[in-house]
């Protein structure tokens, strides 16, 4: 009975095997009882289907019942265990009958199920589910009766139908296989008989194995879980219940028999391929040897231009399109054959060898032949793109020497000698390879040989080779017309280049002059702090005089060399005509303003000379007595101190009327200021000499006026006693007090000048 017929019962979980076991290893059948009615027959079906599963070892261990009749009344629990009487009266051990808390009525007292044990063939109890565990350890009860056991009724009917499904498809494929693998046997006895390729199994035997694999899994996982799952030892799934081994023994066939069609295959694949080989064969050698030469044999030119070449190199990549499609025929030949060969069968190498060996033979032969001639295409697409580019460059470089010259400057010039020297480079290199691609062109064409009839045939290339050589040649002679035409050029723009330079550095030096104007009159503005300092600054001013004055004369020679290189040239010069007069200009600017700036400096070194000689002469600190200063050098130090500062602001005119002053104001300002300073130190100096001079003066009359009191106060000693005399005594006295007071006067008058002083 499949599970598939009765698959609507079996959902209902009427009865059920759970895995658990009871004390003597029998296995539990429980049946759950319900508050419904609950139909015998579907009962009964269910029942003669789970019996059906455990082993003949497993049955013959006895079954231990557990009818549930909480739910349930009396009467149906009754007939329940009278149906196990007819349905598995040998098979059942113990009846379990678990009832309600609430016990039955007294009918119950009318059946004693223990006095019909003899009669019934096993022994009922009734006991509620609390002390189930007397008869059954708890982890082998499921949930319901306060067990550990797990068991989900859904998961094992859906087990069950794959356990089915795998057995009813593996034992329907074996018999299939069976049937092919003799099938196979029977005509390889009976070589004359074709075999039946067409029979195939109604059944893909990967599929099936591993339906089983999964299957075989799952089981052994489940076992493996329950082991370790704390007592649980035992699932519905447990090989006891779905004949493991049973799967064990359908995947071992299976593979036996699958291996076996295998081998069958591999042999009608084999015989299919060496067919098919020796077809494919001798249809590429047929074409290879026929169309494939002739057309190699019609195509040896290489054009006379490069548009010549394109379209020979355009035919022979059809050529080889239509090669390449049997070559990759060849390709897949040769490893098929390859392929065939590893596999070592010793009755088929030798004609699988001699299939390789010809193709081979015959491909090689016709691919060096295409190559050789797809490179001498290329080499004289190259050779005729050369010639073509060189004579693109000749006529380029050729064009540029007819063209007239008419830089704007040096750097044009220099530019377009540059550049007319990178083109004649340019062309000689092109020439250079162009005589290289030339001889590999030719080398290649002189081993160039033809295969017809199976002989090779040398190939006649005379009017090639003397297409390239003169090609070479006459690119040479255009080549060489060139180079001559380049050194007259040459020649001449360098005398050009040599003018603007020329010119370039006339305007460079009249640039220089008036930066040495301009940093004359803002730079060079100091008149000196003394004379020595204003020597030392006339010395340096004649120095960049001097430097002037060679960077004039090296712009006239420059103008001299441009109007030279005009007449050699044959044309007007371009600003020489301008540079000149510039030059001259500016010259003559700097000679006023480097004038000027000499009278200015003499001038303040004849200032400074006279003023150090005034100060230096009348300095009581020199350690000797001053010198008397006559009065025609402080005259000197104030006329030239005058004229200076007069000169400071007056300002530098040009020839041309322009003006421009030296330095800014404020340098001015300051030169004047110091020049100032100077003067009032001399005014300063010669007051003071002319102070000392009077305070002299007042000092020896202030002496003689004591040598007259001292003589005075002598004859006031000799008339103190003569009493006669005191009324001239007393005139005495006045007259002494008066010249008292004129001491006194005199002392602070000296006082005073020390003071001034």
């Amino acid at each position: 009975m499949d599970a598939t017929n009765i698959l609507p019962i079996l959902k209902k979980r009427l009865a059920f095997l759970s895995g658990g076991k009871d004390r003597r290893s029998g296995l539990i059948l429980t049946i759950p009882l319900c508050t419904e009615q609950t139909s015998m027959e579907e009962l009964s079906s269910t029942l003669d289907y789970l019996l059906g599963i455990p082993s003949d070892k497993c049955k013959a261990r006895g079954f231990t019942v557990i009818v549930d009749g909480r739910k349930s009344q009396w009467n149906i629990v009754k007939t329940v265990v009278l149906m196990l009487q007819n349905v598995i009266p040998a098979e059942v051990s113990l009846v379990c009958v678990v009832k309600p808390d609430e016990f039955w009525d007294k009918k119950v007292t009318h059946f004693c199920f223990w006095k019909e044990k003899d009669r019934l063939g096993f022994e009922v109890i009734l006991v509620s589910a609390n002390k189930l565990t007397r008869y059954i350890e708890p982890c082998q009860l499921t949930d319901e009766f306060g067990g550990s056991l797990v068991y989900d009724h859904i998961d094992w009917v859906n087990k069950r139908l794959v356990f089915e499904k795998f057995t009813k498809e593996s034992t329907s494929l074996l018999d299939e296989l069976v049937v092919i693998n003799d099938s196979e046997k029977s005509s390889q006895l009976d070589k004359e008989r074709p075999p039946d390729c067409n029979f195939l199994p109604s059944l893909d035997p990967e599929t099936v194995l591993q339906t089983g694999h999964e299957l075989l899994s799952e089981l052994q996982q489940r076992r493996f879980n329950g082991a370790e799952g704390g007592g649980v030892a035992w699932s519905p799934m447990d090989d006891e219940l779905l004949a493991q081994p049973q799967v064990m023994k359908l995947l071992d066939s299976l593979r036996e028999q699958y291996t076996k069609y295998q081998e069958v295959c591999r042999q009608r694949s084999k015989r299919s391929q060496l067919e098919d080989i020796q077809t494919k064969v001798m249809q590429v050698v047929n074409w290879l040897e026929g169309p494939g030469t002739e057309q190699l044999r019609t195509q040896w030119g290489i054009g006379d231009s490069i548009r010549a070449s394109q379209a020979l190199q355009q035919k022979h990549e059809e050529i080889e399109s239509q090669h390449s499609e049997w070559f990759a025929v060849y390709v897949e030949l040769n490893q098929q054959i390859a392929a065939l060969l590893s596999a070592g069968d010793e009755e088929d190498l030798v004609e699988l060898k001699g299939f390789q060996q010809q193709l081979s033979d015959v491909c090689y032969r016709q691919a060096s032949q295409l190559e050789s001639r797809q490179n001498v295409l290329q080499s004289a697409h190259e050779f005729h793109g050369t010639a073509q580019d060189l004579s693109q460059q000749l006529d380029g470089l050729l064009g540029m020497l007819c063209a007239d010259v008419a830089p704007a400057d040096g750097a044009a010039i220099q530019q377009t000698l540059k550049h007319l020297e990178e083109k004649l480079k340019s062309v000689e290199g092109a020439l250079v390879g162009l005589r290289e691609k030339g001889q590999v062109l030719m080398d290649q064409m002189s081993n160039q040989t033809s295969w017809s009839y199976g002989k090779d045939v040398p190939i006649d290339n005379k009017d090639n080779v003397d297409h390239i050589q003169g090609v070479m040649e006459d690119m040479q002679l255009r080549k060489q017309r060139c180079e001559d035409m380049v050194d007259v050029r040459r020649l001449k723009m360098l005398q050009m280049v040599q003018l603007f330079k020329c010119e370039e550095d006339a305007s460079q030096a009249v640039e220089w002059l008036g930066e040495l104007l301009d940093a004359l009159l803002k730079t060079h503005i100091r008149l000196g702090d003394d004379s020595q300092e204003t020597k030392v600054l006339l010395e340096k001013h004649k120095k960049f005089v001097d430097v002037a004055q060679s960077t004039y004369d090296y712009g006239r020679q420059l103008l001299q060399a441009t109007v030279v290189l005009c007449q050699s040239l044959r044309c007007s010069t371009r600003s020489s005509g301008d540079t000149l007069p510039r030059l001259n200009r500016v010259w003559k600017q700097f000679t006023v303003t480097t004038e000027e700036r000499v009278h200015r400096l003499e001038m303040a070194c004849s200032f400074h000379t006279a003023a150090e000689k005034v100060l230096v002469q009348a300095s009581p600190d020199q350690g000797d007595l001053p010198v008397e200063v006559e009065q025609e050098t402080y005259e000197e130090v104030e006329t030239v101190g005058k004229a200076l500062l007069d000169r400071l602001t007056v300002p530098v005119i040009f020839p041309d009327g322009s003006e421009q002053y030296f330095g800014s104001p404020g340098d001015m300002a300051s030169s004047a200021e110091h020049i100032r300073d100077k003067m009032k130190l001399v005014e300063d100096r010669k007051l003071t000499l002319h102070e000392e001079d009077e305070e002299e003066e007042d000092i020896e009359q202030l002496q003689y006026q004591q040598l007259q009191y001292e003589q005075i106060h002598d004859q006031d000693e000799e008339l103190q006693d003569d009493e006669e005399l005191q009324d001239d005594q007393e005139l005495h006295d006045e007259e002494l007090q008066e010249v008292d007071n004129e001491l006194q006067d005199g002392e602070e008058l000296e006082l005073e000048n020390e003071t001034d002083t």
